[in-house]
């Protein structure tokens, strides 16, 4: 298992571009919390805290997309590194000016999500040209959905930790300052200034033109939601038992799950069309979720939540396949940002509707959100599996045995654009 990712991080500027992209990405996936924790030590409401995370989210959300399309238009250092820098610059604003002005504060995490950089779907774009091959990137797609998890765990840490030894605003400043030295780290790379997209058809659609795509974003929508609604349920769980540990043990959990799964997923190689495995992958994580709805004693529960997490990454990376298949020529990066973006909207959903579903019917009916929305994702994946059958194109394009500058391409059959 190892091997094969060890195989992948030795090739060249690939451990730097992974590397770079998480580090790139800290602030982004700590920016809840650290937001949190900022507005609270400034004397603010858990209201208006709530309120400009979700702000930022929203901000995120619209964002992506936009500065993707842009990463195909203009190529990755012209958009990427300016949008770190400028999402820093709103961070920064926020943590220096505080709440003396509130439309100011908003105004800040509005430009810290609208210019958040796509790196993740930067990243995805760059794999073929640096790996080579289609299994290749295939495991690396997986890796990065387990490296994802890491992230997500350490994050909070980090950002906890610097809250201790200096302040809420010393750890905005640090995470944002960091996520912008990981921005450069890519875009300096070889692989980053040299990749060009594919020729695209001029259509303000862009990626959404494509039917496959818009059905694996309707399917990972209802994922986001069923992730989303499990932090909410997962709080309501540890309330029950009295004890605030409980949670972290939950997310942990599924956190670990999510590793393990993902782990094992890429360390094997696969036949067949992602699309069918994509529907048997999901069926497995709606089959997760519904347990939960049980709430039994802290141990089994903690179980259950690790089991639930097993597919989530296996899910994910197996979706960066299909947005590969289904991307329409030279949007792949525009592509999987709509995929980020459907899935954040998706788990913000989720979350607003199992605080409801908490004071309606317990947290049972919380849990079992979650168990909706992994049903979902399956039904709508099901019920498009035609048009999910036919793939804007087959396999994902490699760099050429000259390993080149006029050899970078993106994924989709040798559609690359000459640098």
């Amino acid at each position: 298992m190892a091997a094969g990712y060890l195989d992948i991080l030795r090739a060249r500027h690939a451990a730097r571009l992974l590397t770079g992209t998480l580090v790139g990405r800290l602030p982004n996936g700590t920016a809840h919390i650290a937001i949190v924790l900022f507005t609270r030590a400034e004397g603010g409401s858990y209201t208006l805290a709530g309120a400009l995370a979700a702000v930022y989210g929203l901000a995120t959300a619209v964002g992506q997309p936009l500065l993707g399309r842009a990463v195909d238009l203009y190529g990755q250092p012209r958009v990427q590194l300016p949008a770190a820098v400028l999402s820093a610059l709103g961070m920064a604003l926020l943590a220096v000016a505080g709440f003396g002005s509130l439309p100011l504060a908003y105004a800040a995490v509005v430009v810290a999500g609208v210019f958040t950089p796509p790196l993740e779907g930067g990243l995805r774009a760059l794999w073929p040209s640096v790996l080579g091959s289609e299994e290749r990137v295939h495991r690396a797609y997986a890796m990065d959905a387990v490296a994802q998890e890491v992230m997500f765990t350490i994050g909070p840490l980090l950002v906890t930790l610097l809250v201790s030894l200096w302040s809420p605003a010393a750890a905005l400043l640090v995470i944002n300052a960091i996520g912008v030295l990981g921005a450069l780290s890519v875009v300096l790379s070889e692989p980053s200034r040299t990749w060009r997209s594919a020729p695209r058809e001029a259509h303000w659609l862009g990626a959404l033109r494509s039917r496959g795509l818009l059905a694996l974003l309707g399917s990972f929508f209802f994922v986001g939601m069923a992730l989303g609604s499990i932090t909410v349920a997962g709080v309501a769980y540890a309330d029950d038992h009295g004890r605030e540990s409980v949670y972290g043990w939950l997310m942990a959990a599924l956190g670990l799950g999510a590793l393990i799964g993902g782990a094992v997923y890429g360390a094997r190689q696969w036949s067949g069309p992602p699309e069918r495995r994509l529907r048997v992958i999901v069926a497995l994580l709606a089959l997760g979720y519904l347990p939960l709805m049980l709430t039994p004693g802290v141990v089994a529960m903690t179980v259950l939540a690790a089991v639930a997490g097993v597919f989530l990454a296996p899910a994910i990376a197996c979706s960066f396949i299909v947005v590969d298949r289904h991307a329409p020529r030279g949007t792949v990066t525009e592509a999987f940002s709509w995929l980020v973006t459907t899935f954040g909207v998706g788990a913000a959903a989720g979350t607003a509707v199992a605080g409801p579903a908490v004071e309606l019917g317990g947290t049972a009916w919380s849990f079992a959100v979650a168990g909706a929305g992994g049903v979902a994702a399956l039904i709508v994946l099901l019920s498009t599996g035609r048009v999910l059958a036919v793939p804007g194109h087959s396999a994902v394009a490699v760099r050429g045995p000259g390993g080149g500058r006029d050899d970078a391409v993106e994924p989709g059959l040798g559609q690359g654009r000459q640098a």
